[in-house]
């Protein structure tokens, strides 16, 4: 079990972001680990023959090699919650040679390297420069196609957990992120990870919820940039997938009225009232009606992402789903 010690001045500082780096990288898993990140098959199979054609080869060696280690430059510490790509590829290209070197060469340590690898120990720049351009083409290709429902599904993560914060202290930003995680006062706790106490040793924890994170929590211990944990946002599952994944139980049907409960359903990922109307079938103005008689009851919340406004949950919202929901005929997919 990783333990992680919490002072009070630390616990102040915890923050959220979201890191386009981080679902480059998580993403990667997914790509390349279908068993283990089953949720996300048919995007999958919709992304896998684009990667294959893109000659990624360089950016796939080293997210993902033989070692199970990700070069920590890859992925910076966000110093803003909202950083977009061109922001985090910056700060890669900031990165001192050797570390960057040294980092890929880890990734492959005891494994033997393929040329793609092999580039970083002579000629660092460039490797780093192909790194980058191959970063960008795979977000093109496999994320940004997808980027505002991502985006969206951590936005939304985070201005509940900002909410719920100032509502009962910060302690309750660590509460109930993650089932293999556990706030003990003074220590988060992570189970099925080989036992260690880590500091913080001065740095904030970020938290970075990632749509491709899965149902794994991820952490950066020794980063330069800083110290993470990336975990799932809740409604992840229901990102992409086909709008009435989940009906909604009985019971919630019974309270609610049905096409209420079905909203009430449907926003475990964030939603606009035209993305509500078209997943339900519903007019425009009876899915407003709808959300706003939710909103009045203090079931959703409405946040305003440029011009338009996204419901998701409130934590009571969350509390009258929980366990009401009936099962869909398969796994959530992207």
């Amino acid at each position: 079990m990783l333990r992680i010690a919490f002072t009070a001045a630390d616990l102040t500082r915890v923050r959220l972001a979201h890191s386009p780096m981080v679902e480059v990288v998580t993403s990667s898993f997914a790509l390349n680990q279908p068993d283990r990140f089953r949720m996300y098959g048919s995007w999958r199979t919709r992304v896998r023959p684009l990667v294959a054609r893109a000659g990624l080869e360089t950016m796939l060696a080293v997210v993902c090699g033989p070692a199970c280690y990700v070069p920590d430059f890859l992925t910076p510490v966000p110093a803003t919650a909202r950083p977009s790509l061109e922001e985090e590829v910056r700060v890669l290209a900031a990165t001192p040679l050797d570390q960057v070197a040294a980092e890929v060469a880890t990734a492959w340590a005891g494994h033997p390297a393929p040329p793609q690898i092999a580039r970083f120990a002579t000629d660092p720049a460039g490797g780093l420069a192909e790194l980058i351009q191959q970063i960008r083409r795979y977000f093109r290709l496999a994320i940004a196609p997808i980027w505002p429902r991502v985006r969206a599904v951590a936005e939304a993560e985070i201005a509940q957990r900002a909410r719920t914060a100032a509502e009962l202290g910060p302690r309750a930003l660590l509460e109930d992120l993650h089932p293999q995680l556990d706030w003990d006062g003074a220590a988060l706790r992570l189970a099925h990870a080989k036992s260690r106490d880590w500091e913080l040793d001065g740095h904030p924890l970020a938290l970075l919820p990632a749509g491709f994170a899965g149902p794994l929590v991820h952490t950066m211990t020794e980063a330069p940039t800083g110290r993470a944990l990336w975990y799932p946002p809740r409604g992840y599952g229901r990102l992409l997938g086909p709008g009435r994944q989940g009906e909604p139980g009985s019971a919630l049907a019974a309270l609610l009225g049905p096409t209420r409960a079905a909203v009430l359903t449907l926003l475990a990922a964030p939603g606009t009232t035209g993305e509500v109307a078209a997943a339900l079938e519903l007019a425009p103005a009876t899915a407003s009606h709808h959300l706003t008689i939710l909103r009045n009851a203090g079931l959703v919340a409405a946040e305003r992402i440029g011009r338009r406004l996204r419901y998701l949950r409130t934590p009571l919202g969350e509390q009258l789903t929980a366990g009401s929901e009936a099962p869909s005929a398969g796994p959530p997919v992207f």
